[in-house]
């Protein structure tokens, strides 16, 4: 990018599942835009994540409408690196104006004009629209239960590559959503001695009667719920893809040889408390699970499908010692324990936008990812238009909503009255640039061109 390339009608901001969805929707409306991204085509898949790591999602599901994963079978879990490869190739087959390795700074709006000011880490941009596709995993969340001076080794799960990069001893995992259970049963197969803190969650067969959860949740219609369950928007999942997909159950896990704990409550002298919920949130977790069978099952019933019995699947195992007498206390030096990993989730950070696009709470204004600061536009975010929204079937769907919305506008603002078409034909205005429009850039801006990366 050089000092005259000024000006873009459009600019995404975030080259991951969300850009690039979006760019494709933005290139087949003809929008003129450029994606922008710190690092790489889809960075956090490749450096924000444990190195085992697959995705939650069987690929047949998982994956964008226009290019399949043809590679593997379609039932099979693609791993982080594949996944990160599928972006870049999705990218490369409608090239993508995308730029690497250029942060966005602040985004404000231009003074006395239309359109916004956007100063990147190669220079200023003025751009018509803003969209926000920086998804929801921006910044690692750890609680402050424990003080960084604490004689451990703490580190979120976003930092967590595998069980080498921690010194030996026994290791706490506080989470039990999708990363916090896939990194304990990793490291727990390494040889580690391992507590697992389990807090309230859903658990989700893996597979039922020979169909994967993702397609149980597809005609049960619970991808396209607008709405979550009031107190239920944030709670946990627990599902996982690792060595080929299996369902997540605890007490298994506590046969196998990890520590099930409550809640982490606090931190005092060495000693780490934990909250009496154990067993309540495994039930809970248990009544989630089996009210999608039953779902299920009355699906097949009504729908007269011939999908085999799984008796097996309603089976529970008996509650192992650390459930029937949970630990309410751990002295970590004690248990050996020399490290803790923080799979507690992510908090965004909007700290580069200065725009009036948020409640009071710091959360994002937006009808299905359309901002109250017109011109602004979020994707990517949780239930940004429903259940599927961060998912990367969803996320797709959303970026053609909002492409939509930026070509109606584009043709709005575009819209030249008698008046303005009869100067348009005037021997002395014709082929001055009157009849761009509002969908071309700001007056006296240069234009962004060559933006193929």
């Amino acid at each position: 990018m050089t000092a005259e390339n000024t000006s873009i009608d459009t600019l995404v901001v975030g080259a991951g599942q969300a850009g690039v969805a979006m760019s494709e929707h933005l290139s087949r409306q003809g929008v003129p835009h450029l994606v922008l991204e710190r690092g790489r085509i889809a960075e956090r898949w490749r450096s924000g994540r444990w190195d085992s790591l697959v995705a939650n999602g069987p690929a047949w599901h998982d994956r964008f409408p226009g290019l399949e994963f043809d590679d593997l079978d379609p039932d099979a879990f693609p791993s982080k690196e594949r996944v990160a490869d599928y972006f870049v190739d999705y990218a490369t087959k409608f090239n993508a104006p995308i730029r690497t390795g250029v942060e966005v700074r602040q985004v404000m709006r231009a003074p006395g004009r239309p359109g916004f000011i956007v100063d990147t880490s190669d220079g200023v941009i003025e751009a018509n629209r803003v969209v926000v596709a920086t998804g929801a995993f921006q910044r690692p969340l750890i609680p402050p239960i424990v003080s960084k001076d604490a004689p451990l080794t703490q580190i979120h799960s976003a930092d967590y590559r595998n069980p080498g990069q921690l010194p030996e001893g026994a290791v706490l995992v506080v989470g039990a959503g999708s990363s916090g259970v896939q990194i304990a049963d990793e490291l727990q197969r390494s040889g580690r001695n391992v507590y697992l803190s389990v807090g309230p969650h859903d658990r989700p067969p893996r597979a039922y009667r020979n169909r994967d959860y993702c397609w149980w949740l597809g005609v049960l219609g619970e991808w396209d719920k607008e709405v979550a369950t009031p107190g239920r928007e944030h709670v946990t999942i627990a599902v996982s893809g690792a060595r080929g997909g299996q369902t997540v159950d605890f007490r298994a896990l506590a046969n196998q040889g990890i520590t099930l704990v409550g809640l982490t409550k606090s931190f005092e002298r060495g000693v780490m408390h934990f909250e009496a919920d154990l067993a309540s949130n495994l039930a809970r977790g248990d009544d989630n699970y089996l009210a999608l069978l039953d779902a299920a099952d009355a699906y097949i019933v009504s729908n007269g499908l011939d999908l085999p019995e799984e008796p097996g699947a309603r089976k529970v195992l008996p509650d192992p010692e650390c459930v029937t007498r949970p630990l309410l206390e751990l002295d970590l030096r004690e248990a050996g324990v020399t490290s803790i990993i923080w799979a507690t989730g992510y908090t965004a950070d909007y700290s580069w936008l200065k725009v009036n696009a948020f409640a009071p709470n710091g959360k994002p204004q937006h009808q299905r990812g359309v901002s109250t600061e017109p011109g602004i536009y979020f994707l990517g975010l949780p239930w940004l238009s429903r259940r599927g929204s961060s998912f990367i079937w969803g996320v797709w769907h959303d970026a053609r909503h909002i492409a939509d919305h930026i070509a109606i506008q584009r043709k709005y603002l575009s819209y030249r009255d008698a008046s303005q078409r009869h100067s348009d034909k005037s021997p002395t205005t014709e082929g001055d640039g009157a009849g761009a429009g509002a969908g071309g850039a700001h007056p006296g801006a240069k234009h962004l061109v060559g933006v193929t990366g």
